[in-house]
């Protein structure tokens, strides 16, 4: 698929301690859930400058945090930073900033999760292109999504939205029902939240290697230091 016409946008924020997986504050100490954030960063965006079928974005916050991310542009990434007083005017800003520049789909994951299968990104691609679905959404094991994409600007479906509630995803779902949009719903995904969450990734649970080396090698020292089983 042209790559030109799709983009592919990590909302995330810089790993700041006190700021960043703080409801892993204990058993982590706020640096530790920083550094966790920081590798899961890391491992995404290795993993999706594996991805040849759209061009690359981070969209990052604080404002002030742009010499951290300028330093991904080397993996095949633009940075620039989030707008907006809440995350659904901060993607709605995100997605109508992109199709200003002429992308006919845009996908926003999540920087702070595992790394994501790319056949997901090819399968929400292959949808929007073909007008199948005017809106693909990626649901998450806490009931939101780590994954929405579009092939137009549709504002009003972030419009309402409580956002880091169990029923995100459920009252999306409504949004496009109640507008009319056709939607595809991509396979389930998982973030780290809680400590059961970390368990998944170690390999013997999750089947993940190489995609989540810096995460796997963080959570050994971890394991060593005794925050984690």
């Amino acid at each position: 698929m042209a790559t030109a016409a799709n983009a592919l946008v990590v909302m995330t924020k810089a790993p700041e301690p006190g700021r960043s997986k703080t409801r892993l504050v204990p058993p982590l100490t706020y640096a530790e859930a920083a550094d966790l954030a920081r590798a899961l960063l890391a491992d995404q965006l290795e993993n999706l400058a594996r991805f040849a079928g759209a061009r690359r974005f981070i969209a990052f916050t604080p404002a002030t945090a742009a010499g951290f991310f300028a330093g991904c542009a080397a993996q095949g990434f633009q940075s620039f930073a989030q707008r907006g007083d809440d995350l659904g005017e901060r993607m709605a800003n995100a997605f109508g900033d992109l199709f200003a520049r002429g992308f006919g789909s845009v996908v926003l994951i999540g920087g702070d999760l595992p790394a994501v299968p790319l056949e997901v990104f090819e399968r929400a691609y292959a949808a929007l292109a073909s007008a199948a679905a005017e809106v693909v959404l990626g649901p998450s094991a806490d009931g939101g999504y780590y994954l929405i994409g579009m092939n137009r600007l549709v504002a009003g479906i972030f419009d309402g939205i409580v956002w880091s509630r169990a029923d995100v995803l459920a009252r999306t779902r409504e949004k496009c029902t109640a507008l009319g949009l056709s939607c595809e719903i991509l396979p389930a995904w998982y973030d780290i939240d809680k400590l059961e969450d970390l368990e998944r990734l170690w390999p013997g649970e999750s089947g993940r290697g190489d995609p989540m080396k810096n995460t796997l090698a963080l959570l050994q020292e971890l394991r060593r230091r005794g925050r984690v089983a």
